[in-house]
């Protein structure tokens, strides 16, 4: 057998090693739109999959109830919720603005990359460039828990 072959061998040897572990493929894996997050159908139309979370990924459950502040470090509201938009991003944070004691209360949706989000000694807690004024003055958002 001549250098050559062996070279290949050797090379073909070593990429499908990682093709017989069975790892998850890349991010960088090119998918359509349409391969990537939940689907709106009254069946289940793909395969099911299993993924890892990694230790800097949130989830929903951590952020619901976060208390949200400004760079004054002043309370302005907490999240109540998330919108995801076509089962596949994330596309508004509801806060609930105003109030006390969740009387008078409203709801308004903030841009997901307008929110700063840190969690120190296990304490979540999330932060805009705002003023409790201008979060009274945002649109409302017609919410409700039970919907």
């Amino acid at each position: 057998m001549s250098f050559r072959n062996l070279a290949a061998a050797f090379a073909l040897t070593c990429v499908a090693v990682p093709a017989l572990a069975q790892t998850p493929a890349p991010a960088t894996t090119a998918h359509s739109a349409s391969d990537m997050g939940m689907k709106m159908a009254d069946t289940a139309t793909v395969k099911l999959k299993f993924v890892t979370v990694k230790p800097a990924d949130i989830t929903s459950s951590k952020l619901i109830g976060t208390n949200v502040y400004n760079n004054n470090k002043e309370t302005v509201g907490e999240i109540e919720d998330l919108v995801i938009e076509n089962g596949k991003t994330v596309t508004g944070v509801i806060v609930s603005v105003g109030g006390f004691l969740g009387l008078g209360e409203r709801y308004v949706v903030l841009d997901p990359s307008t929110v700063s989000v840190s969690n120190k000694d296990n304490k979540w807690a999330a932060y805009v460039d705002t003023d409790k004024d201008t979060l009274n003055k945002a649109p409302s958002f017609d919410y409700s828990k039970k919907k």
